[in-house]
């Protein structure tokens, strides 16, 4: 094969040490250097001396991006690549086989680079994908004062929607202050709550111990805690984001997807999607909103959706799941398909459909037009009335079709 990179690096990265080999018309040099800073810097130097211009890696959990921050900075060529699209020959695996075959791939031009953004799309990734992680923490808390009141045996959660409201918040404090009686707790119920000030009082009657009043006010301390960082996180990528308030906007009319959903879309595939991915399918096979492929003999076979970016399609999932009930298109294309094949396969299609609206909004720059709900039947109005013609008749009625056009 023709060599089309005449000096090459291929790094084999791990959490305590890289095995690097460098191929130049010269020869070829192995070397393995420790992670720390001072040793990756080394590296750097190494390979600057070689004269390479590109260098090479799988992306190996998050260790790839400690050797991508310096290669940025020296202006160095480099590809992180995904490990399914190369893999060594079986029953020859070493860390130095590894670096010569990812270094003899890269020289003769056969390494597809993953998609790695730049650094200030890279530094708006971790603060949102760091905001989900708190914001998914605070639900767990909320979960376990709901388990600490189930142990005292107050039953508060079975009369008030939210748990963590102000009137359910007023009485969590009076709990932890030694309040125990029902009626004073009952009255810190506000607005239309005060109309359930009878089943508050059955639900707060219980039996809190000390133990269970010093877990509850940790975790009630836990929950300002995030409610700040969170906060502080929202100013941040708000500032972040502000330049893009018009694909915010955009993106913000389907239905669905809310603010922190559309900035957590915009940080993940960026700001010029046209750019980056050539077509709306491309996009949601590297989320992994595609079906997987499984052909043989002609025939296709069940096979799960392929890996993609957990992040994001985690975030379109839930998005997905919130609006079933709701009177639009993308409502109407989840009740559809889920009395077919269930509630998770339709949140895949409809979380599908979400990210090939987002990318057209984007790329054309376009707002979003609901269909309506009414869309399928109106589509399929046809196969619709003789299918119901046909039941009846079966029922042994007789039916005439009028159009009402006509009339």
């Amino acid at each position: 094969m023709e060599v089309l990179i005449e000096r090459a690096c291929g790094l084999d990265v791990h959490k305590k040490s890289i095995t690097a080999c460098i191929v130049t018309p010269d020869g070829k040099e192995i070397k393995t250097f420790r992670t720390h800073t001072v040793y990756l810097m080394e590296l750097i130097d190494w390979i600057n001396a070689r004269g390479c211009s590109h260098v090479a890696m799988v992306s190996t959990g998050i260790f790839w991006k400690l050797i991508v921050n310096l290669l940025e900075a020296e202006d160095i060529e480099f590809l992180v690549v995904n490990a399914q699209h190369m893999k060594a020959v079986p029953g020859r695996k070493t860390d130095v086989k590894d670096a010569e075959w990812i270094c003899d791939l890269l020289r003769h031009g056969l390494l597809k680079a993953s998609y790695i953004p730049d650094r200030i799309q890279r530094e708006l990734r971790e603060l949102v994908r760091y905001r989900r992680s708190l914001i998914q923490e605070r639900a767990r808390e909320h979960n376990r004062i709901q388990k600490v009141l189930e142990g005292a045996n107050i039953k508060l959660a079975s009369v008030v929607s939210d748990i963590m409201g102000l009137s359910s918040r007023d009485m969590l404090e009076a709990m932890v202050e030694g309040e125990t009686d029902p009626e004073k707790l009952a009255g810190f119920a506000r607005r239309t709550l005060k109309r359930k000030k009878e089943e508050l009082e059955l639900a707060l009657r219980g039996n809190m111990s000390a133990h269970q009043r010093l877990m509850l006010k940790a975790m009630l301390t836990h929950i300002d805690f995030l409610n700040e960082q969170i906060v502080d996180l929202d100013t941040e990528v708000a500032k972040r984001l502000d330049p893009f308030q018009e694909q915010l906007d955009r993106l913000d009319t389907i239905p669905g997807i809310a603010r922190r959903t559309a900035e957590q879309i915009l940080a993940e595939i960026g700001t010029d999607v046209g750019a980056r991915f050539p077509s709306a399918a491309h996009l949601c096979s590297w989320i992994g909103l595609v079906p997987g492929h499984n052909e043989s003999a002609g025939k296709r076979k069940p096979s799960k959706t392929r890996k993609g970016n957990k992040y994001l399609r985690a975030a379109l999932t839930e998005a997905a799941q919130s609006i079933r009930g709701s009177d639009n298109y993308l409502g109407a294309q989840y009740r559809r398909i889920a009395a077919r094949k269930g509630r998770q396969r339709a949140a895949i299609a409809v979380a599908h459909s979400m990210m090939t609206i987002a990318y057209y909004l984007l790329t054309r720059g376009e707002n979003y037009r609901d269909l309506g709900s009414n869309y399928f039947e109106t589509r399929q109005q046809e196969m619709i009335v003789k299918q119901s013609v046909r039941r009846l008749e079966n029922l042994g009625f007789t039916v005439t079709i009028s159009n009402p056009a006509a009339s």
